[in-house]
């Protein structure tokens, strides 16, 4: 089998319809980590550490229910729950690493393939800046080896220009020699907001990390403070403000039926 694990160098752009346009976008990249990879490569990068301190880590507590060394655990549990099989599964998430210690993921997004390669499920893990997060455990209907579309109703607080009630549409290209994820949020009215990320493959290597350093400086400071640069512009520009409710359960789950006529289950994360 081929390394999963990789470098995604592209950009995040962000498209507001209303009430008033605002348009963002920023220059990015992710890493891609085949969760069985994680120790492989914590010995052959020198620049890359797996819940240890290195210039590049990656930190389970970070991510699912926050338990060192549980990660795949807890996505097969996620995935049993959503009654997908999880028989010779690959699991792979997109995210931000570490960078000299420091991350903020607004979001993760993990591809769990088959050993077809196909797609089975994708889980979408959002973090907001109240230290609260939810994932989206959501099963792919068909092949899942094309664009993969899927929409849930919205659980958490991400943004106070935005309002709760609101579903979100997703539209990914699972990761290839490119990787896209589309989400359009909606609220009653219609269309509200466009988020993607594109990227393009890039092998992932201390050569590689390292020349990142200097093409994304202090990536993570970049991330928070356009967030909070952004939120000053909308602000600025009238945007009305919508108050944060702090998360029944900081870390959740919501997993979505494959028939939208059920109920989707909530539980902690």
């Amino acid at each position: 089998m081929t390394s999963g694990s990789t470098l995604y160098v592209g950009a995040v752009m962000h498209a507001r319809h209303r009430p008033r346009r605002h348009r963002l976008r920023y220059r990015v990249f992710s890493v891609l980590l085949d969760l069985d990879e994680l120790p492989s490569l914590d010995r052959r990068l020198r620049l890359f550490g797996h819940n240890r301190r290195a210039l590049y880590s990656f930190q389970d507590a970070d991510h699912g229910d926050g338990t060192a060394g549980g990660l795949r655990v807890w996505v097969e549990r996620q995935l049993i729950d959503a009654g997908v099989d999880v028989d010779g599964i690959r699991i792979r998430l997109l995210c931000y690493p570490r960078i000299f210690g420091f991350v903020f993921n607004p979001l993760t997004v993990y591809f769990c393939s088959g050993s077809d390669g196909a797609v089975r499920a994708v889980l979408y893990e959002v973090c907001n800046t109240f230290h609260e997060r939810h994932t989206y455990v959501i099963p792919v209907a068909g092949a899942g080896d094309g664009t993969i579309r899927q929409s849930c109703a919205k659980e958490l607080y991400v943004s106070p220009f935005v309002p709760m009630d609101c579903r979100y549409d997703f539209c990914i290209e699972p990761p290839g020699e490119r990787v896209m994820i589309a989400i359009n949020e909606r609220d009653g009215e219609g269309p509200l907001l466009v988020a993607t990320f594109s990227g393009k493959r890039v092998e992932i290597s201390d050569r590689r990390l390292l020349s990142m350093l200097f093409k994304y400086p202090l990536m993570t400071l970049k991330v928070m403070g356009g967030i909070h640069w952004e939120a000053l512009r909308l602000w600025m520009k009238g945007v009305p403000v919508h108050r944060h409710r702090p998360a029944e359960i900081p870390v959740a789950t919501t997993i979505v039926s494959r028939n939208p006529s059920e109920e989707p289950q909530h539980e902690p994360g």
